[in-house]
């Protein structure tokens, strides 16, 4: 299948190669780190290096067991004279990986790029090894634009609908999305394979049928703020009894499987983060919607509002939810010594629903730029009393 290039993460790798830092790729599975290593193959073959490619999704190296394993074969693949990269796609199917990659990764001959889909694992296993040494990079799923490229899509409504309903995997490119029901088999597959590898087994959860109702209970309150003690009564309320410490150590499985993010709520008032009530986004709205099922039509504002969110970590800031008093901001997003308010919502065809969205945004007394990012039809980019306006497929093309 031909290769297609994702310049952006390239270009972050390609920064960080020759410094003597480990390059970490973490993210979901299946959001595209494998396009990612495949692309820097490609590469560095044609500057004619030595390659060590390990990918343990593939039976082919289901030999390569624990870190013994992988010493040996790295050692046999070194060619001398050449500069080496070694790489390794989800390198926490190996052993002890990082009693490994100790042998290497201080050599100034040898650049080592891994990839991870639990952050706990990786986390603390090269924390041990490296002493910040490393550094991550976050991947997401595709972008709307990179979903135009891979689907060979005009950018349309139609493109657009079909991106909210799908979400960004790659591996949807070889399926295509004519058939529901084939895409739909996709999605579950990719979502059973987290479930278990990245979630059951590697946290030994027993209680599976709680573990799948929360993810879809989490899947179906996008943009409300949950605590344990809400779930635990919802959970409650359904005949499902469960602890506060159970819903706490699931909901943290979940995001160090990178299936969702939470995202803190910061006080504005007070300027201080809040430690409770936060809110929870899928890494993948496919994968979203394949969790909670029904028709979109009926939950459009979570979706919007969970692209946003995406999009706004896509473009490198860090995101929080914004409280002041009895008003919420949907994202104070900041990066550097940039601040900017967004908030998201699908139509904006009533007076409450204006108020709500540019009333809130009014009563934040600083002069940081405040965006309003909707599906508004005949609502083009447009200041009202120095609020933007930005459609959503525009924020999702151009950013802000």
């Amino acid at each position: 299948m031909e290769l297609i290039a994702r310049p952006h993460y390239y270009s972050k790798v390609e920064k960080l190669l020759g410094k003597g830092i480990l390059i970490v790729l973490i993210g979901q599975r299946r959001v595209g780190k494998s396009y990612v290593m495949r692309e820097i193959v490609q590469r560095k073959l044609q500057d004619d290096a030595c390659v060590i490619y390990i990918d343990k999704e593939k039976t082919d190296f289901d030999f390569i067991q624990n870190y013994k394993d992988l010493v040996t074969y790295v050692d046999g693949h070194r060619e001398s004279g050449k500069h080496t990269y070694i790489l390794i796609d989800e390198v926490q199917e190996i052993e002890e990986f990082e009693r490994g990659l100790r042998n290497y990764y201080d050599s100034p001959d040898i650049d080592i790029i891994i990839t991870g889909s639990n952050s706990d694992t990786l986390s603390s296993d090269l924390a041990t090894l490296l002493s910040g040494r490393y550094v991550e990079i976050f991947v997401q799923g595709l972008s709307y634009e990179e979903f135009l490229i891979f689907h060979n899509l005009e950018d349309n409504d139609d493109a657009l609908q079909k991106y909210i309903n799908y979400g960004g995997l790659p591996g949807l490119r070889p399926i295509g999305l004519d058939d529901p029901e084939v895409s739909r088999q996709y999605l579950q597959g990719v979502y059973n394979t987290i479930l278990v590898k990245d979630i059951v087994r590697r946290k030994k959860v027993r209680n599976v049928p709680f573990l799948e109702n929360l993810i879809r209970y989490v899947g179906d309150n996008i943009g409300k703020p949950l605590s344990a003690t809400n779930i635990q009564n919802f959970m409650t309320s359904n005949k499902n009894e469960v602890s506060k410490n159970l819903v706490l150590k699931y909901l943290k499985a979940t995001v160090e499987a990178f299936l969702v993010q939470n995202v803190t709520r910061y006080n504005l008032h007070g300027k201080k983060l809040l430690e409770s009530n936060d809110k929870y986004y899928f890494g993948d709205v496919g994968l979203r919607n394949f969790v909670v099922g029904g028709r979109r039509a009926n939950d459009i504002e979570k979706i919007v509002e969970n692209l946003v969110y995406q999009h706004l970590v896509r473009l490198g800031y860090k995101v929080t939810v914004g409280q002041m008093y009895a008003t919420e901001i949907d994202f104070v997003a900041t990066k550097g010594d940039d601040t900017i308010y967004v908030q998201a919502s699908y139509l904006i065809s009533e007076e409450p629903t204006f108020q709500r969205e540019f009333g809130n945004l009014q009563k934040i007394n600083d002069n940081y730029p405040k965006y309003v990012v909707s599906m508004t039809p005949f609502m083009d980019s447009s200041k009202y009393e120095g609020i933007i306006h930005v459609p959503l497929k525009d924020f999702l093309k151009n950013g802000l």
